[in-house]
């Protein structure tokens, strides 16, 4: 028997279960429908694996009535998903009146004026956007062989083959068996993102959804919808491709459901890390100019994501939009937090996790303060990366090796994290290291996109800052 990850209802209860906590439902009702699903033999939501055993099939039904009901219970925080109530909710929106004006910010709720502009195309050095798909690719190379493994693992694995405090690929090379053994690579990865066996750009979502991007802008240009983001995937993207909430959307679309009902019906991830890792492009083509940046990727992330989901989409978008012009990390994650609505949980946790990195020396210290506060949500939320990409980008100060570095040593997502801090920091620093840098070409089996260069992919886009 199949067993499709990401989608059977009986594998969604326990993800949605542990949403209606996160987003503060009634706890009585969400309390009830608990114990109707335990008592019938129902499972918690599996920590890191996408499917439950075969027998769990029997209680389909069930779930599925769940499901319906727990949607139907509303979520009392101040989390708009509409574009208007998003600006709205953010008092620094760029463009908005007293949002950059003055003198430089005094804490992490201001936006820095410094090179941050909403006022049309910008000249940009194309090294800066050459350098953005670099680090993009190489802080997910650097985490695809240890995603899935938790923190403590990976500490290990680095210690082991001499590589701690993390400064090049990951190898199995001197690793000891017992340690291998305890944290085995992830399986998928390990054939082609080690030291000894990369060659070129190995395929992986984080690299595939910037393809897609690229592509809806060369078709539709800028005024394209989130159907025409739903049609190109439907046309381009294959299914297994696909995880979490975008999975979920993509069953949603094959069964007739229309965006942004694609984000929401039986969509418990819809608030993981699926659309934050969609939306550089968005920010590389408009380049100073976050809010420009932010509302293209609220259309893209509609499809699939809503509330926090949706504000981790906007805000690497516009962090990458002030990457290209800006001169520090600071500077980029404040443009970022600019697009996030103020009373959100993903507000707070980044600024936290900003200005924890801004005052506290050793990284490892940042992290445990992460993993304390964010330490129940799923490795793959977007809170926790969030944060965890704002941290490290903070930390490094510039460093292209120490940010990618502790993107992925934070333990959480980790090709994910480090494709998202690699994009900004390589954007920021115009290139990257050269022990870094991997043969140019990018595996995907999105059409037209197998072998093709990243000095191709950057040229493409600067041509589309213009259109």
């Amino acid at each position: 028997m199949i067993r499709l990850t990401w989608v059977q209802p009986e594998d969604l209860i326990g993800h949605e279960l542990r949403q209606a906590g996160e987003d503060g439902r009634d706890e009585g009702r969400v309390r009830d429908i608990a114990d109707r699903w335990h008592k019938a033999g129902g499972h918690d939501a599996p920590p890191r694996a996408g499917a439950s055993e075969p027998a769990a099939a029997r209680l389909r039904g069930l779930a599925e009535e769940l499901l319906d009901e727990l949607a139907a219970i509303p979520s009392p925080l101040a989390e708009p998903s509409d574009l208007d109530g998003i600006i709205a909710a953010c008092p620094q929106w760029p463009g908005m009146p007293g949002a950059a004006a003055g003198a430089a910010p005094e804490t992490w709720t201001d936006v820095a004026s410094s090179g941050v502009r909403a006022d049309g195309v910008v000249a940009v050095d194309p090294a800066r956007v050459l350098g953005a798909w670099l680090g993009r690719a190489a802080g997910c190379v650097l985490g695809k062989p240890v995603e899935k493994i938790p923190r403590a693992g990976i500490r290990e694995i680095a210690e082991a083959t001499g590589n701690w405090p993390i400064r090049g690929w990951f190898t199995a090379r001197g690793l000891p068996g017992d340690v291998a053994r305890r944290w085995p690579w992830n399986r998928r990865s390990a054939v082609n993102s080690l030291a000894e066996n990369v060659d070129g750009i190995p395929e992986d979502d984080d690299l595939n959804y910037p393809l897609l991007a690229l592509s809806v802008l060369e078709r539709h240009g800028r005024g394209f919808t989130t159907e025409d983001v739903a049609k190109l995937w439907l046309d381009e993207l294959p299914a297994g491709r696909t995880f979490t909430a975008e999975r979920v959307a993509y069953r949603n679309l094959l069964d007739g459901v229309e965006p942004p009902l694609t984000a929401t019906y039986r969509n418990p991830f819809r608030e993981w890390i699926g659309a934050l890792i969609r939306t550089d492009v968005y920010g590389w083509v408009n380049p100073g100019a976050p809010a420009e940046a932010a509302e293209l990727a609220w259309r893209d992330a509609r499809l699939t994501h809503t509330a926090n989901g949706i504000y981790g989409a906007m805000f690497v978008a516009a962090m990458c939009a002030a990457s290209l012009t800006v001169s520090s990390a600071e500077e980029a994650v404040r443009a970022g937090l600019s697009v996030v609505p103020a009373g959100s949980r993903l507000h707070e946790a980044v600024r936290l996790a900003a200005e924890d990195a801004a005052a506290e020396p050793d990284f490892e210290r940042v992290v445990d303060r992460l993993h304390e506060r964010h330490g129940a949500l799923h490795w793959v939320h977007t809170i926790n990366n969030a944060a965890l990409v704002a941290a490290t980008l903070i930390h490094g100060g510039g460093d292209f090796t120490a940010t990618i570095a502790g993107a992925v040593a934070g333990g959480w997502d980790t090709d994910s994290a480090g494709a998202t801090a690699g994009s900004v920091a390589g954007a920021l620093n115009g290139g990257v290291p050269g022990r870094w840098r991997l043969r140019d070409s990018l595996a995907s089996s999105l059409t037209g996109f197998d072998g093709v260069s990243l000095d191709e992919l950057a040229a493409r886009t600067q041509e589309m800052m213009g259109a």
